[in-house]
């Protein structure tokens, strides 16, 4: 039997701080906010372990008693769905928090900082895992200090050629820069952004963008990814409840979604994500990879929070489903 596939997910590891079912959002204070466990990264790496892969977090929490928390939940289940071995513990810095509100269906966040994921450093057990890493997921929102941003595109200027690179652009302003954008494209073979992130990619590197999120808009502003960066084989764009879209260069294919009633949309594209990665993995044909990563992002989305309970009947029912589906 193959040993499972090495994925890395590097960058911010934080709490997110909701409100509860109810609650006005003037109301809320430190006391009444639900707290759920989250960052983009981390949730990317305990989906694809959930997976069956060996996920690793390669993040950084401080020496207080939300980073014990963290470690804790993401190590209480059994087996645990990623390696928490790895994360680093800073002594001046605390463990990342996120202060989340919605406003019509769609979060806003205040992001505080600095935070302990601001201070990523690299270590030479980093280094060692990207050297041998299948896949190694990074966004920009944990590149927002200089520090993490030279530890991150290290990382993933270590990794073999055969590594499958994804930038999932995450853009919380203010913490994004064209500069960011171009280097970490540089570094990729794949992207995964959504439909209203686009354009603005493509405006940050001076490229010609296009407002709509039609088909041949989306594929238009791909096809432009795909000629600046030659290292980019694939670029994926979620649109939410309408489905995805993934273009290579001499493919594409187009999934209308799965409709679902939403308890939050926090993680689900980070399910996605990893749910692509996944099948990319294992040479999966595109529709198949679309399918897996929609079955996902959708479940993820019925979910409270980033990182809910996943039943082994649930695993084998989404897992079955996709491989029904095409």
């Amino acid at each position: 039997m193959s040993e499972p596939h090495l994925i890395l997910g590097v960058g911010e590891l934080l709490w997110d701080f909701l409100p509860r079912d109810g609650e006005p959002a003037a109301e809320l204070d430190g006391a009444s906010l639900l707290r759920l466990l989250g960052g983009a990264p981390a949730n990317f790496a305990v989906m694809a372990g959930r997976l069956g892969n060996h996920a690793a977090i390669l993040s950084r929490i401080g020496r207080d008693e939300l980073g014990r928390m963290a470690i804790h939940q993401l190590d209480q289940a059994d087996p645990a769905p990623a390696d928490t071995a790895h994360i680093q513990v800073d002594p001046k810095h605390e463990t990342g928090r996120v202060t989340v509100r919605f406003s019509d269906g769609e979060p806003h966040y205040t992001i505080h900082e600095p935070a302990a994921w601001d201070f990523l450093e690299l270590s030479d057990e980093w280094v060692k895992l990207a050297e041998r890493a299948d896949a190694i997921c990074y966004g920009s929102l944990g590149q927002r200090s200089a520090a993490s941003r030279q530890t991150i595109q290290t990382l993933a200027a270590e990794t073999p050629d055969s590594c499958i690179r994804i930038f999932d652009v995450n853009l919380r302003a203010p913490h994004y820069s064209g500069e960011v954008i171009q280097e970490s494209l540089e570094l990729a073979t794949v992207i995964k952004t959504n439909a209203t992130e686009l354009p603005l990619v493509l405006n940050l590197l001076g490229l010609p963008a296009d407002e709509s999120r039609a088909g041949e808009g989306l594929r238009g502003s791909a096809d432009r990814l795909l000629d600046e960066f030659p290292e980019l084989d694939l670029v994926a764009i979620t649109r939410g409840a309408n489905g995805s879209m993934l273009v290579k260069r001499d493919q594409w294919h187009d999934h209308p979604g799965i409709p679902v009633a939403v308890a939050d949309p926090i993680g689900a594209g980070d399910a996605f994500a990893a749910a692509m990665t996944h099948y990319l993995l294992r040479g999966a044909s595109l529709a198949t990879i679309n399918e897996a990563g929609n079955r996902w992002g959708s479940w993820m989305a019925q979910q409270p929070g980033a990182m809910p309970a996943l039943s082994n009947a649930t695993l084998r029912q989404i897992s079955g489903a996709i491989g029904q589906a095409v």
